[in-house]
């Protein structure tokens, strides 16, 4: 710990401000050139992160000087400019071997951490379940200046929307996923209690191969080059759950009607009241909100999804169904579809007659594929593990 404290201490100047040589005082530094209090938190860990096996960007390198100063390079242009969007949250790469990976700090008391690494499907000896998509827990530790904070390592995974979906079977897929993984964490006991779309997330390796920049997720790691990604019914991506400090973990027998603030999701109706609700019973609402908002709402000829969703929104929880009787429900919907709806193109309401005409020649030429088996009766199956 001292030995991080004396790096800050020494490189403060080094890393925060330049001396304009036509000048016989410095310059004020421009804020541009330094580091956030925020990102001073990162950069004084680095060695530690790095000791542990995970390497920082180098803009958060003790004694890092921005590499646009003292030349003809402009600041946009260079990596190391990007700085921190989220403040608990930044990126890595395995020391081992060069992954991509996601660091978080946590400041406050709760069960996050233990209810992440017991439905992470990372654990040892822990059976593996096709229906877990609670997000991979790959280390964690404490903090070695505070014993107040503490850190959880995840592969680098980017919001489930980005790109956007281009066929109905990829929305197809995306509800199997998260319907199981849902039942999987019920199953377990725990209620996420804020399952809406900003905790959904996917990773994208299959269809951006080369990764990307963990701040400018248009662009290749280097910051520089833009990403093209393939198609995901092409290329099937795998989602997953996040964040779980809203979560609640029952114990066996226990009621799961509780008093609770819910989420982010203002819609449910048993939160406008104070009054003890089921929270197994509002996970199922507010993914079924997200049905609504990220897809019916959205693309044309997703009328199918139209009986799920509204299961899942029933108002009255008690009636709401259970989340292994919605995933139930979904495949007995899955088994009646024809597997040609597979390749067709999503549309929405506000396109051009030449944008239709430009995806319809398209789906024509990519031609369809076998996807029967993903339709077939109850399978289990999803377009990533079939």
């Amino acid at each position: 710990m001292g030995s991080l404290r004396q790096i800050h201490e020494e490189n403060a100047w080094s890393a925060n401000s330049h001396v304009d040589p036509t000048h016989s005082s410095p310059t004020p530094p421009d804020p541009a050139d330094q580091l956030d209090p925020q990102e001073l938190k990162w950069r004084d860990r680095y060695i530690f992160l790095r000791e542990r096996g995970y390497e920082l960007r180098p803009r958060y390198r003790p004694g890092w000087t921005p590499s646009w100063i003292g030349t003809s390079l402009e600041r946009w242009k260079c990596e190391d400019a990007v700085d921190a969007v989220y403040p608990m949250l930044l990126d890595a790469r395995s020391v081992k071997d060069g992954r991509q990976l996601c660091i978080k700090m946590i400041t406050k008391k709760s069960d996050e951490i233990d209810i992440a690494r017991y439905l992470s499907p990372t654990i040892p000896n822990q059976p593996s379940d096709s229906k877990n998509h609670s997000v991979p827990i790959l280390d964690f530790f404490q903090d070695p200046m505070s014993p107040d904070i503490n850190y959880i390592v995840m592969p680098l995974l980017r919001q489930f929307n980005d790109p956007e979906f281009l066929f109905v079977g990829e929305i197809i897929d995306f509800v199997t996923q998260l319907l199981e993984g849902m039942e999987f964490m019920h199953r377990k006991l725990v209620a996420h209690a804020d399952l809406t779309s900003v905790n959904i997330m996917m990773d994208a390796l299959p269809i951006l191969p080369r990764g990307w920049h963990f701040l400018l997720p248009s662009f290749a790691p280097n910051g520089k080059d833009i990403l093209r990604p393939r198609a995901r019914i092409d290329h099937p991506v795998r989602y997953y759950i996040i964040d779980y400090d809203c979560s609640v973990r029952f114990l066996p027998g226990q009621s799961p009607i509780i008093r609770g603030l819910g989420g982010r999701d203002d819609d449910p109706p048993e939160l406008v009241g104070r009054e003890p609700f089921d929270h197994f019973k509002l996970d199922v609402f507010t993914l079924g909100n997200v049905f609504l908002k990220e897809f019916r709402q959205k693309y044309l000829g997703l009328e199918f999804l139209d009986t799920l969703i509204h299961f899942m929104m029933t108002a009255d929880f008690h009636e709401r169904p259970t989340a292994v009787v919605a995933l139930q429900h979904w495949y007995k919907i899955k088994s009646r579809l024809n597997v040609s709806v597979a390749r067709w193109r999503l549309r929405k309401p506000n396109e051009t007659m030449g944008i239709k005409v430009i995806h319809t020649l398209e789906a024509a030429m990519d031609g369809i594929v076998n996807l029967k088996s993903l339709f077939d009766g109850d399978e289990i199956k999803t377009w990533s593990n079939a």
